[in-house]
């Protein structure tokens, strides 16, 4: 298998998902006054993980590219829990990629506590020998959401995904905590809209 040639597609879609999303967050802060994306970070899945995940669920490589969905991975963050609906919308209007699957983990969590929203598409590529479809991975989570998942991954990591059960029971109980704080926040949205807006206002008079 030649890695580097097999992943060069991935990269692309990835550095041009960024560029177009953190183009959206642009967009949002000069249209409107509020911009549902806070931001956008991207990766290839690295080669180790690849084959880790290939040998846990018992993928042969000549599936790969329909099987693992996630190699080119896509993460927007945002402030509130109704940005989400909110970005998925305007993500599903596009017309330079494809949605080809939905998946609600905010409505319908995860057993581990885990919250998110994935939408699975299929991104047009540009190669030398024409035009290839990648499937990609956008992720739109809150930044409550996205810290109990990153501290969550670095303990799957760890524990070789067996995290020990004291363990895995603060962890649902710090998901259930996480997502109560998005609902209270979500409760004074307009009020800390506005603040943000006061002091970006400020900021910018006293230039």
């Amino acid at each position: 298998m030649d890695w580097k040639n097999f992943l060069a597609p991935y990269a692309q879609v990835v550095e041009e998902l960024k560029v177009k999303l953190k183009g959206m967050r642009v967009q949002f802060e000069h249209e409107s006054s509020h911009s549902p994306i806070e931001f956008v970070t991207a990766r290839v899945k690295p080669i180790f993980s690849i084959k880790e995940k290939m040998k846990r669920k018992n993928i042969h490589i000549k599936d790969i590219e329909l099987e693992l969905q996630d190699i080119a991975g896509v993460r927007i963050v945002c402030q509130f829990v109704d940005d989400i609906d909110d970005i998925v919308s305007h993500l599903k209007s596009r017309n330079d990629f494809e949605v080809i699957e939905e998946r609600d983990y905010i409505n319908h969590k995860k057993e581990s506590g885990y919250r998110s929203y994935h939408l699975i598409i299929s991104y047009p590529v540009d190669m030398i020998n024409g035009e290839r479809k990648i499937i990609a991975e956008i992720q739109i989570r809150t930044l409550a959401m996205n810290f109990w998942a990153t501290n969550e991954h670095s303990l799957n990591y760890k524990y070789e995904g067996k995290i020990p059960e004291r363990i895995s029971a603060r962890l649902k109980r710090a998901a259930e905590a996480a997502f109560k704080l998005d609902e209270e926040m979500s409760k004074i949205k307009d009020e800390i809209q506005e603040a943000q807006r006061i002091f970006r206002t400020d900021k910018i008079n006293h230039k």
